[in-house]
């Protein structure tokens, strides 16, 4: 019997195709062309979560999959098979990406390679002329962040990041809300992000298996300073910095992109984290809980502005994910998706004071909660998000989370792995587009 999720999920997907036809693509012009797409990165994030949206819509929507990039032997031999069984494809497999451009055979890619990658695989894509899906975090240093906006910028190409939040109906409306007036200034944000899975990034196994004959380490490291081969560092990569930022980029980069959309503002003011390796002693050198407090406003107004608190724990797994935007009069619960009045300040309170109650009324936001499990499957935001991008292709409409915000939130991360690193308060330089521990530009 079916979940009621697994209802929900393809209740959604069949609702969304059946919307599509194509007699309405045909009024967009080039709408005629099949959008040839190319896999960059045989991962478990594209088998588990690009796929099924992909298979879905591609048929009405012209799109066809049609070639595969991996360094890795392995992920070549068994996403060929995969994508071909589930597609009804054959695609053309290649050992790297400058094959693959220079193939000029696809004219978009799903980028869902190591997290240290997105950024630079994505300056590989728009400079061959192809639009993008890119997985967050965008970027892990602000070298590459830089970088990779002017790329985009400068292709006028279509790049969805992948913070799938922003195709979610809840986080349109709350954000609309906001955005109204009705829910006042936010005062204070609390974030939470908790697992207890021994397993969550960890592939012994695969670990155990490869060997550097199988894979193009030196092209894996990109610019990466150069280090002997470890398996842990290739399919392990979460866990080791500067390959990842670990929960930052994976974790938190979702949940502050929110922040810089409702709000308006494209980065923090200042930002001071403490966290360690407390529960799993298993020679990573990423956190596995961390608290990261960040102080958010206007550059030239000091004096307003909210806090941020983000905290994440992998060795417990009490409170699960939490999103709750409070404001004077009240709180938006994303977890729940209801605007109460928890926790506002009360009429009678307010006249004592000769202040006016912002008192809000109960409403109940459209959507569902945000799957957290390792494999989150055809989980409907991602549906929707990978559909937006699709239809962007088509239309060369912005995107829902255009690079601009892929940009914002990797400020944000880095800024949080800065100060988990260094100890410092870690502060935005605008003039110069730096992270500033200490007063210092933060590199590794």
């Amino acid at each position: 019997m079916a979940t009621r999720r697994e209802f929900i999920i393809k209740s959604a997907m069949a609702g969304a195709v059946a919307g599509i036809s194509a007699k309405s693509y045909a009024r967009i012009i080039g709408s005629n062309d099949r959008v040839r797409v190319g896999c960059v990165g045989f991962s478990d994030r594209f088998r588990s979560s690009h796929v099924p949206p992909f298979k879905a819509l591609m048929k009405e929507m012209n799109f066809e999959m049609v070639a595969l990039s991996d360094i890795w032997n392995r992920r070549r031999e068994e996403g060929k098979a995969f994508i071909d069984k589930q597609l009804g494809s054959d695609v053309k497999v290649f050992n790297n990406n400058d094959d693959l451009y220079a193939s000029k055979m696809v004219d978009a890619v799903f980028i869902s390679t190591a997290d240290f990658q997105h950024a630079l695989h994505t300056i590989e894509a728009v400079k061959a002329g192809c639009d993008s899906y890119s997985e967050k975090p965008l970027a892990e240093t602000m070298e590459d962040n830089r970088a990779v906006l002017k790329a985009v910028r400068d292709s006028k190409k279509i790049v969805q990041i992948g913070s799938q939040r922003r195709s979610g109906a809840n986080y349109h409306a709350a954000n609309d809300y906001i955005k109204s007036g009705k829910f006042g200034p936010i005062v204070m944000v609390e974030l939470m992000w908790n697992v207890n899975q021994p397993g969550r990034w960890r592939r012994p196994e695969l670990v155990k298996n490869l060997k550097e004959s199988d894979v193009d380490w030196k092209r894996y490291l990109m610019n990466r300073p150069f280090e002997a081969f470890d398996p842990r560092k290739y399919l392990e990569y979460r866990l080791f910095w500067p390959y990842s930022s670990g929960i930052p980029g994976q974790w938190m980069s979702h949940q502050i992109d929110t922040v810089h959309w409702f709000s308006g503002l494209p980065h923090p003011r200042s930002v001071v984290a403490n966290g360690g390796i407390y529960q799993w002693k298993d020679g990573r050198t990423n956190a596995d809980t961390l608290t990261v407090v960040f102080d958010y406003g206007p550059a030239n107004d000091l004096k307003s502005g909210f806090q941020v608190q983000f905290t994440s724990r992998f060795s417990n797994a009490a409170g699960d994910t939490k999103e709750l935007y409070y404001s004077n009069g009240g709180m938006i619960n994303l977890d729940t998706n209801e605007i109460s009045a928890t926790g506002g300040l009360r009429e009678r309170e307010a006249s004592a004071m000769g202040l006016k109650a912002n008192l809000l009324q109960p409403l109940k936001l459209e959507g569902i909660k945000v799957e957290t499990d390792a494999n989150t499957g055809g989980d409907i935001l991602t549906f929707n998000h990978i559909k937006n991008w699709m239809e962007c292709v088509r239309s060369r409409k912005e995107p829902n989370a255009p690079i601009e915000a892929g940009y914002q939130h990797s400020i944000a991360t880095i800024m949080s792995n800065a100060a988990y690193r260094t100890g410092e308060k870690v502060t935005f330089d605008s003039k110069r587009q730096e992270v500033l521990a200490g007063g210092k530009v933060f590199k590794y």
